[in-house]
């Protein structure tokens, strides 16, 4: 049997760990400032250098704030994580479609069904909005990159009512991968065409009492997507 060896956690991996959960919790709470580096490396036990490392890390993935002479705060759910730095964390995976859509499905279904879970009068009228919006659209004379625009603003929305902060952090990242294959798919007329019906199922399907039609949609559109991923 053919194993890779188990990589123990460093030091600095295991403050970022205890520190993330912290604030996933809600422990730490958005705005709370850290303590200062020294008390940090020895309330852990570590050198400063470990805390400083897990602290940029963690600012990397948007978890903490860190103000230059000010200090170290616990980002709040608003705080957008870098394009560039989801752009780097990935730049391996960003040309592997087939994960890339499994990783899209997984995620922007959990958001669309936890934002469904969570819906209100509001949400569901400006999801109705954003359906007349697409229906609206002359499919032939908008550009890729208009109707993409289009596309992450109703995702960003939902993303930013899902209830979910970390939802909200993840549906961020998942525009930004997406960016590219988003755009070949939608060089084609017929896949805007196809992509404004499903993606007004999904929106519609949040007038619905039962949250299988939202499922269903969602599960049509990916179906759809990879179909026309893989003609190009």
């Amino acid at each position: 049997m053919q194993v890779e060896p188990v990589k123990k956690a460093t030091l600095t991996e295991q403050v970022m760990d205890h520190l993330a959960n912290q604030i996933v919790s809600g422990e730490l709470v958005p705005g709370e400032r850290l303590p200062d580096e020294r008390s940090l490396a020895n309330m852990f036990g570590v050198a400063r250098g470990n805390i400083r490392e897990a602290l940029r890390a963690l600012a990397l993935i948007g978890l903490v704030d860190i103000r230059p002479g000010g200090g170290s705060f616990v980002s709040t759910h608003k705080t957008q994580i870098p394009n560039e730095a989801i752009l780097w964390t990935y730049h391996r995976e960003l040309h592997n479609y087939e994960d890339l859509y499994d990783a899209r499905k997984l995620i922007e279904t959990a958001v669309y069904l936890t934002c469904y879970d969570n819906r209100t009068e509001e949400l569901i009228g400006r999801l109705q909005e954003y359906s007349e919006q697409l229906l609206a659209l002359d499919i032939n004379g908008i550009s890729c990159t208009e109707f993409r625009n289009l596309i992450d603003e109703i995702d960003t929305y939902v993303g930013d009512n899902c209830g979910n902060g970390i939802y909200e952090k993840l549906m961020q990242t998942m525009l930004v991968l997406r960016r590219d294959s988003s755009l070949r798919i939608l060089s084609i007329p017929s896949s805007r065409q196809s992509a404004t019906l499903w993606r007004v199922k999904i929106l519609k399907a949040f007038n619905q009492e039962d949250s299988d039609h939202l499922r269903l949609a969602i599960d049509g559109f990916f179906a759809n997507s990879i179909a026309e991923i893989t003609k190009l």
